[in-house]
């Protein structure tokens, strides 16, 4: 059976507002949500996947251009997975910069406590 949620559920579910899940729509990041009669929106399983795979290239540091960018590219359909591997194999080299110059500050930061519980017992 097919998930149908209102858009309040629909932001529970994702941990977004129902503010931000307007955005999306109105951005492009996502297909036109479907609508019950009274013209309220309903979210569908693949409304659900879209934005939790989003929300995760957001929160990994993609810019909302390069988000909408891969969007396009899902809406266009078959024939473009050389372009959309690229963009997502680009950010994950970009996301693994990131990670790596993370791990460098924290080697200093564990590098200071050592010092620090040295100098005090």
């Amino acid at each position: 059976m097919a998930v149908s949620m209102t858009i309040s559920e629909a932001a529970e579910a994702s941990g977004l507002t129902a503010h931000t899940l307007r955005y999306y729509e109105r951005a492009g990041l996502l297909d036109p949500v479907g609508r019950e009669a009274g013209g309220r929106r309903r979210y569908s399983d693949r409304d659900l996947s879209r934005i939790a795979f989003l929300t995760k290239l957001r929160a990994t540091g993609m810019p909302i251009r390069e988000v909408r960018k891969y969007a396009e590219l899902l809406r266009e359909g078959d024939g473009n997975e050389r372009e959309r591997l690229a963009l997502l194999e680009a950010h994950r080299d970009q996301v693994r910069a990131a990670l790596a110059e993370m791990e460098r500050n924290l080697e200093l930061i564990d590098y200071k406590i050592d010092l620090y519980k040295e100098k005090i017992g």
